[in-house]
């Protein structure tokens, strides 16, 4: 028995099956997804939106979450409350794993979908360039769990290194290695510095928290590879002020408890480091991997799946795929970012792709990503911008990288709560999501207090 998908719309009753309606399938809920979802509730299709996540996530701040100046929920929105007033989009929890072109269904853990149009925007994990043992040893930055888990190993470096005793050990735990020099990686060794001379000020007993070493590994001859040289050198003054360590040219070559492994300039050296944070590359979702094995598409070296400049695969153009996920170069033939807003205009072509086709009309144009700029930030009143037409950094940079990520958040409420989060962070160097979060041993009573009994 063919599987539909059942709707509560205002065009049926009393959740009545609409086998008649186009049917588009979206998978995952983040930029990309969303912004086609939204785009495609104007249009007469039934939209389904799959995500194995019941909510958004804003994954540029991820990092403020990783060294505890946001909570999780600060960074998060319920896919089912952004929307609620889309009365043709249908929220589905499930895993996607595979698709089965020829019948056009989507296949789930538990379970399959059927569509007409499937719009796949399942995004990138982690990359480690063949080194998958590594993922337990340095941990990447792309979910909640992820965040959470930095988060932890991040203060609790600093509890351990309270009461340690051996001066070797000690300053070992006081080494916090970044490996990565991209945007992420740079947010990450300023938001650490600030941790180390300003937020745990005072603090501690037996350590200074200042005495922290800060090493960010670059693979290439400069940080923000894709940012213009200028803003690269002004990144690194900034991180140098705060006292970070950088070092381009650095290839990591192996990771063990408590050491990494490392070359430069030809020579090898070893560092003793109890905390590695990894910033240092992507790979394309295992759908995309599906993908190509149903539907014949083609991925790159990364397994991301290469686009028509439709956005669709070029062997089915029912599929679509779009966000860091899609293959795609611009008009100079560079690969474009993996960005909030290149998922975001995909996502918008998309619908208007698929309203072209529904309606008989001439299809849009190839799809053209408008860049508008780039920007990262450092610390306090440091960041750094790149608009094309005129490039800054400092304090104007700064505010114009708060102002922006605070546009882009999905909810109001959201927005409100970080700016006020901000607000009490800037005036008091606080960073008050300082959670050492870890599953319970067993025996554990369930509180961290004594036993009342």
């Amino acid at each position: 028995m063919e599987r539909g998908v059942r709707v509560d719309t205002g065009d049926c009753h009393d959740g009545q099956w609409m086998e008649e309606a186009h049917r588009v399938v979206i998978v995952g809920g983040g930029f990309g997804g969303l912004t086609a979802a939204r785009s495609l509730a104007s249009l007469p299709v039934e939209v389904t939106l799959v995500d194995r996540r019941n909510f958004h996530l804003f994954q540029p701040l991820l990092y403020q979450v990783a060294t505890g100046a946001l909570s999780p929920a600060n960074i998060a929105a319920p896919i089912r409350t952004v929307m609620k007033r889309r009365k043709n989009v249908h929220v589905l929890l499930g895993n996607a794993v595979g698709v089965d072109a020829a019948r056009r269904r989507l296949l789930l853990e538990d379970g399959e979908i059927r569509y007409d149009t499937l719009v796949v925007a399942a995004g990138v994990r982690h990359h480690y360039f063949g080194n998958d043992s590594w993922e337990r040893l340095a941990p990447g930055l792309k979910t909640v769990e992820d965040a959470t888990e930095m988060r932890r190993r991040i203060f609790l470096a600093f509890e351990s290194a309270e009461r340690e005793a051996g001066p070797e050990r000690r300053r070992a735990l006081l080494t916090f290695v970044i490996v990565g020099g991209g945007p992420t990686g740079v947010e990450l060794a300023g938001a650490l510095a600030e941790i180390a001379r300003h937020t745990l000020a005072n603090e501690f007993r037996t350590i200074d928290p200042a005495e922290a070493r800060i090493l960010l590994l670059e693979g290439g001859d400069r940080l923000l590879p894709s940012y213009p040289p200028g803003l690269s050198q002004e990144a690194a003054r900034a991180l140098g002020r705060l006292g970070v360590t950088v070092r381009t040219s650095a290839l990591v070559t192996g990771l063990s408890e408590g050491t990494v492994r490392l070359t430069q300039g030809g020579a090898e050296e070893t560092l003793r480091a109890e905390t590695v944070l990894w910033a240092a590359g992507v790979a394309g979702s295992p759908l995309g991997a599906a993908l190509a094995s149903a539907a014949g598409a083609r991925l790159d070296r990364a397994g991301r799946v290469a686009v028509g400049p439709d956005l669709a695969l070029p062997s089915h153009p029912e599929i679509f795929v779009i966000g860091d996920l899609a293959a795609l170069t611009d008009a100079r033939g560079l690969p474009l970012p993996g960005v909030a807003q290149v998922a975001m205009q995909e996502g918008r072509h998309v619908a208007r792709v698929l309203a072209a086709r529904l309606s008989g009309s001439p299809p849009p144009p190839p799809f053209r990503y408008l860049d508008l700029g780039s920007m990262a930030t450092i610390g306090r009143r440091a960041a750094v911008c790149d608009l094309g037409f005129v490039r800054f950094n400092g304090t104007l940079a700064w505010l114009a990288w708060l102002f922006l990520h605070l546009m882009y958040i999905v909810q109001f409420g959201n927005r409100l709560l970080i700016f006020l989060q901000w607000s009490w962070s800037y005036l008091t160097w606080n960073r008050s999501a300082r959670l050492i979060t870890q599953p319970p041993r067993a025996g554990d009573g369930g509180t961290g207090g004594a036993n009342p009994a």
